[in-house]
């Protein structure tokens, strides 16, 4: 198979969906890789280092979709490559459709066979290439919110460890998954009072178990969440149904309640948010306020350590690339449930349940594309 790897076009993203030594283990497997030219510049990988692993280098991102079986990205495709896409070709990326019409109308015309990087999912329900970048993006959270906080950044002056004898601040964290995990972690790292919120009471008992002492699990509802972001002075929003419409869960009346120059953080905006007030931002221009209150909702928040990012990124889907290169889309979704998830636009049909419900259009179960 000819596996192509694109430069990322989305602002400001400096990630690439391959390091050199995955392009060389695709090679080993006898694929065929071309790399568009300085797409893993951002990253700190070199042409060079691409080039001696194997891979081709070309110039421009129409060479790679004319002559590629699979392309390959990190963020969704963009307007200017919709027209580029191939009948049949895999595309295998982030692609985050329950959140994007636009983006969803152009796969189904594309007729391509678009396989989503956050869909695929174990038996377990966890999302493996889905967890690397929850894991930087709950991480970057805090950090991002403890800089907003800063009265230079807009917020109201609080640093949220506090020192002796001065309160630490309070962080709310809505979601116990990998996100809200490691936004915790690192809260209560910096030694914030931190809430962490989710539904599932098994999961807060584990995490009771589990996490520092300065964290306080809480079963999230509407009346938790309105009594806590009235003393929050960081919100982080890290709820996910997978492949689905993130939940509206702090709602434009909540916002009146909060404290003037405290911080929203929004993980799910790429899942359309889970804040009323929530719009994507980007790392250039990454905050925005509303009532008083500093939302931060950049839609690819990892790209902003590439390095790091790529790196953990590949090492979860390469073996996931290599079995779709060597056996086939088709094959490979037959002979691993894995990957069958992740399936989300074939031939024109919308075979992810969550994504057709989102725009009111006809759902394909994926079996019936690839039964022999």
């Amino acid at each position: 198979m000819i596996v192509g790897i694109l430069k990322e076009i989305k602002t400001e993203e400096n990630r690439v969906c391959m390091t050199p030594a995955g392009a060389e283990v695709m090679i080993h497997n006898g694929h065929t890789v071309l790399v568009e030219k300085d797409a893993g510049a951002g990253s700190g990988f070199a042409d060079a280092a691409y080039a001696g692993a194997g891979a081709r280098i070309v110039d421009t991102p129409k060479e790679i979709f004319d002559a590629a079986d699979m392309v390959m990205h990190v963020k969704e495709p963009l307007p200017p490559e919709y027209d580029l896409i191939r009948e049949g070709q895999i595309v295998f990326t982030y692609l985050h459709l329950a959140a994007d019409e636009t983006q969803t109308r152009a796969l189904i015309k594309s007729r391509s066979v678009s396989i989503a990087y956050e869909t695929i999912q174990k038996a377990d329900g966890s999302l493996p290439l889905l967890t690397p970048m929850s894991e930087v993006a709950g991480r970057m959270a805090i950090q991002q919110g403890a800089k907003y906080l800063e009265m230079a950044q807009g917020g109201h002056g609080v640093l949220l460890g506090g020192v002796p004898g001065v309160d630490p601040g309070t962080v709310v964290v809505i979601g116990g998954g990998v996100v809200g995990v490691n936004a915790a972690k690192m809260a209560c790292g910096l030694g914030a009072k931190v809430y962490l919120l989710d539904m599932n009471l098994d999961r807060l008992r584990y995490l009771s178990d589990v996490m520092p002492a300065n964290c306080f699990t809480l079963m999230s509802s509407p009346a938790t969440i309105r009594k806590l972001v009235k003393e929050a002075d960081v919100v982080v929003g890290a709820v996910l149904i997978p492949g689905a419409k993130a939940p509206r869960l702090v709602t434009r009346d909540m916002l009146g309640t909060m404290k003037k120059g405290s911080v929203l953080v929004d993980v799910a905006i790429d899942q359309g948010g889970c804040f009323e007030t929530s719009r994507a931002t980007t790392h250039g221009s990454p905050t925005y306020v509303v009532d008083g209150v500093v939302h931060y909702c950049v839609a690819n928040m990892p790209g902003a350590v590439a390095k790091t990012s790529t790196l953990a990124l590949t090492n979860a889907t390469l073996p996931y690339a290599v079995e779709i290169a060597n056996k086939g889309w088709k094959r490979a979704m037959q002979e691993n449930a894995e990957i069958k998830p992740g399936a989300n636009v074939i031939d024109g049909k919308v075979t992810y349940r969550a994504v057709a419900e989102a725009f009111g259009m006809a759902y394909t179960p994926v079996e019936t594309l690839i039964a022999d």
